[in-house]
Order: structure tokens, then sequence, then C-alpha cells
């Protein structure tokens, strides 16, 4: 299994026959910040799955309807929130015929796509999150879901956001997850841990990475430097760059 962090909450999971590229966006989409990172090249031999758990721009892009012309097994797998208008099916150069290939999902339901399988989990702040079980493997993409403590400013928000992320954890309860992608983002200030360290404490996971950083890396390496998680440090995996490659061996 070879992982892909290309940038923000874009990874890219490429196993045996599969490929997964989770909230793809080009790096200049957004005018606060420039991203750098790119696709790998996708193997044209392999089922290719885009997903998009929401509509927000550092999480959707409708370039990664480009690979419709180029990979001959595409399947993208879009949260329901994304409204495909007829403007953006121009923008994206979408034809009827392409309609097959685009699946949409809501949150709490399940769905077979050949010989994958996914589940919704409600995210509370837009979308859903991504269970993705394919290959013996089940992989976790938490999109915008997480627990959103603003600290002071919004401490009953906070409140709020943090028993809802809970909730829908407990979905995952009793099952294992070999790979989680969740969100650390640096936004929260003293809450931006909240969310990780709450998944790491309780959900079976083997590798959780950070994503949402804003490229503030800086902030794994303080996370697992925290003494409430020392005991689960080695599960989460440090990334320093854009494009960086992970070689995980298959230890099944």
């Amino acid at each position: 299994m070879k992982v892909t962090y290309v940038h923000h909450s874009c990874f890219v999971v490429e196993l045996k026959e599969h490929i997964l590229v989770f909230d793809y966006f080009p790096g200049d989409s957004l005018d606060s910040i420039r991203f750098h990172g790119c696709l790998p090249d996708l193997d044209p031999r392999k089922h290719v799955f885009f997903f998009a758990s929401h509509a927000h721009k550092d999480h959707f892009h409708t370039e990664i309807f480009s690979y419709l012309r180029s990979l001959p097994d595409v399947t993208y797998v879009l949260s329901k929130d994304i409204r495909l208008t007829a403007a953006l099916k121009r923008e994206a150069g979408l034809i009827f015929a392409d309609k097959a290939r685009i699946k949409r999902v809501g949150p709490l339901t399940s769905h077979e796509y050949q010989d994958l399988k996914v589940e919704t989990l409600r995210s509370n702040e837009e979308g859903v999150a991504f269970v993705v079980e394919v290959e013996g493997l089940r992989i976790f993409h938490a999109g915008d879901l997480s627990w959103w403590n603003w600290g002071d400013e919004g401490e009953l928000l906070g409140e709020i956001s943090g028993r809802n992320y809970k909730r829908e954890l407990r979905r995952l309860k009793g099952r294992h997850i070999d790979l989680a992608f969740i969100p650390l983002d640096p936004r929260l200030g003293n809450g931006a841990s909240s969310g990780i360290k709450y998944f790491l404490r309780h959900e079976i996971c083997d590798l959780v990475f950070p994503m949402h950083l804003w490229q503030q890396y800086d902030l794994i390496t303080e996370l697992k430097r925290d003494p409430e998680i020392s005991d689960l440090k080695d599960k989460i995996v440090e990334m320093d760059r854009e494009n960086i490659v992970f070689d995980i061996p298959d230890e099944r």
C-alpha cells in the first residue's frame, strides 16, 4: 500500500487493484493560501475512485473530472451537497454519458461499487465522512467531521460540536480501521488537537494521518509530544511537506 499526501486534506491511497483519491483540489484554488502538491500519476490499469466529502473549495474542484477522458475505469463518489449545476457541468466538460460514473451519497448511507464498499457518516460541518472497505482494508476519511472546539469564544458551539463528533464516531465502535485521515486544524488554537486525540483514544486504528493543517506541520510534532497520548504517538504519521509518499507494508 502506498499513501501520497498531496496537500491539506487530499490523500491518494494506492492498493494492488485500486486507487483512492480523497478531497483533491488544485493548489491555486484558494485566495488565502497557495498549496503546491499535485496528484501522482494514476495507473490506468487500476480501478480509480475519487471521493469528495463536501463542496468547500479546499475539498472539491471540477478538475477531478478531467480524468474521465484519460482513465478507462474511474468513479466519482460525491457528497450530495456538491451541486452539479448546469454551469458547473459546462466548466467540467461533463456530458450525459458521464452521469453513470458519478455517484451521489448522503450521510448515514451504505453503497457498493464493484468490489468496493462505502459507508458515510454525517459531518458536523458540511457533507459526509467516508468509511471505505476494499481489498480487505478499512479506510476512514473524516472530511470536515471534527471536534470544532473554538475555545472560550465559542464554548457552547464547541460543546455541541464535540457531542455531535462523538456521536458519529460511535458508529465506528469496535471496527478495526487500517488508515484514518483526521483534521488537526491550527485555527482552533488550544482546541486544535481535541478531535484527533479523542479519535486515537476511542477508535481501533493502526495509522492516523493528521490533515487540514493549513501547512502548519509543527502541529504534528506537538501532538506526538502530548503526554495525554504518549502511549499512542506511534500511530500518528508525521508529515513535513506536500507530496510526501509513504510505503506501508501489508502485515496481515
